[in-house]
């Protein structure tokens, strides 16, 4: 695969959600242009060199299929897909559907798989005041994608759901549960305290 960026990753969303073509109204009316006008351009020609996106003659880019076999393919498996994403940036369960186009059901059902083998971890983080769970990839995760550069993604087995692994989910889902209640800040940390005990005492 080849790598790039969070910068890079916007712009080519950008495409992606303009049916593959854009322009700098476009950029514009995106929020790419908190970067500023040498930014993007510099962005830009960076994608260029790497054939990620070509020029038109009315002054337009395409992003192209190299770009595409990144993160859109329906070739690529859609568990590959979203560790190939988290390895750019964490990603909320909504900004994956979002990015990669792929329902939040199915998705569930991926990450859920990439969670239990303990290739994702979700950790639940507080932003304008709700709870979001964030999903970030894990040490494990990155060499098992790395993996299919030489094996492909039909050899890659998932393996059963370990027990200190279920048990980890369970906690995290109390955890998240007592963060959306009313009680009050501090209960809210003694219990959430309690918890990161027991996952310590059990060494997971």
């Amino acid at each position: 695969m080849r790598k790039i960026g969070t910068i890079d990753l916007e712009i080519l969303h950008l495409a992606i959600n303009e049916n593959g073509r854009f322009d700098e109204h476009s950029l514009e009316n995106s929020n790419l242009k908190r970067l500023g006008v040498g930014k993007i351009l510099d962005s830009l020609a960076s994608l260029k060199d790497r054939k990620m996106i070509s020029s038109n003659k009315d002054g337009s880019f395409s992003i192209t299929d190299i770009a595409k076999e990144i993160l859109w393919s329906e070739r690529i498996p859609a568990w590959a897909r979203v560790l190939r994403l988290l390895q750019i940036k964490s990603c909320s369960m909504e900004q994956i559907s979002d990015i990669i186009k792929i329902s939040t059901k199915e998705l569930s059902n991926e990450i859920e798989k990439l969670r239990k083998n303990q290739l994702v971890l979700m950790s639940p983080q507080r932003k304008d005041e709700k709870i979001v769970k964030i999903y970030e990839i894990l040490p494990e995760g990155i060499e098992e994608i790395d993996k299919t550069e030489k094996e492909g993604f039909d050899k890659i087995k998932f393996g059963e759901l370990k027990l200190e692994t279920g048990i980890l989910d369970k906690v995290n889902e109390i955890i998240i549960e007592i963060q959306g209640t009313e009680l009050d800040d501090v209960k809210k940390g003694q219990i959430v305290e309690k918890l990161a005990e027991l996952k310590t005492k059990l060494k997971i």
